[in-house]
């Protein structure tokens, strides 16, 4: 089993401290939600995690099965078995998904014989198809004319692509239907069961931890978390709402 271990992490940006002592576990072969209103934290962990250069850590450490991982590069992180699903995939005018995808298994690891690009080409296809993208998306640029919601079925067709050990998914869900969201969902199941792979799903939403069936949920307040729990902690939240459990948490 593989961990990710976050300890005591403290993070700021331009001097002001955004987390305020983040402690949080993630194993292979997990799922953990991690809820909070906008400007919580959220995402500036999930940055901070991949050595965004815009965030400080001034105290504490990132531990990739045992291993301090803050003096590692972004790419050194994501060789080790690290993704990041991003909030707001970006498109990469002139690179093919194709090509992408394959570049980045080859550098994860150069050793690997990859499969031949004709019968890569068609297994890919044949994976865009499975989640409602067109094969067009083959011959143009990463993300380039997609929907949001087309190019975080991306996010999962690259994710599937890595095998990643540990995968943090940020706010995949943002900007999709309901059809859209449980073909996310079950990827994200079946990434874990074939792949082992742990996950960290950054959401607003009970929709989808509601399909995915987390193991633990996190409720995170002004940098810090403030209360965690089972499943049942999501669908409290939708109940309640942040003010009232946060209040709750803090009594």
């Amino acid at each position: 089993m593989s961990t990710l271990e976050i300890k005591n992490l403290k993070v700021a940006v331009e001097g002001n401290e955004i987390l305020h002592g983040v402690n949080l576990t993630i194993n292979s072969g997990e799922i953990a939600g991690i809820m909070g209103r906008n400007g919580s934290g959220k995402s500036t962990l999930s940055k901070t995690i991949f050595g965004h250069p815009d965030y400080e850590v001034t105290e504490g450490d990132i531990l990739f099965n045992g291993e301090s991982i803050l003096e590692m590069s972004t790419d050194q992180r994501a060789n080790l078995g690290l993704f990041l699903g991003f909030q707001g995939p970006t498109a990469i005018e002139g690179v093919t998904l194709s090509n992408f995808i394959r570049s980045a298994m080859h550098a994860k690891n150069p050793e690997a014989k990859l499969e031949n690009p004709i019968k890569f080409h068609r297994r890919l296809r044949k994976d865009l198809e499975s989640m409602g993208l067109e094969s067009s998306f083959l011959s143009r640029g990463v993300n380039e004319n997609a929907s949001g919601g087309e190019r975080k079925k991306g996010e999962m067709i690259q994710m599937k692509y890595l095998n990643p050990t540990i995968a943090i998914l940020d706010e995949i869900d943002s900007g999709l239907d309901i059809d859209a969201l449980r073909t996310v969902a079950e990827n994200i199941i079946r990434q874990r069961e074939e792949g082992n792979t742990g996950f960290l799903l950054i959401t607003h939403y009970n929709r989808l931890l509601t399909h995915t069936k987390p193991d633990v949920i996190h409720l995170m307040h002004q940098g810090k978390i403030v209360k965690t729990g089972g499943p049942e902690l999501a669908v409290e939240l939708e109940e309640k709402g942040y003010e009232n459990l946060v209040r709750e948490a803090n009594n």
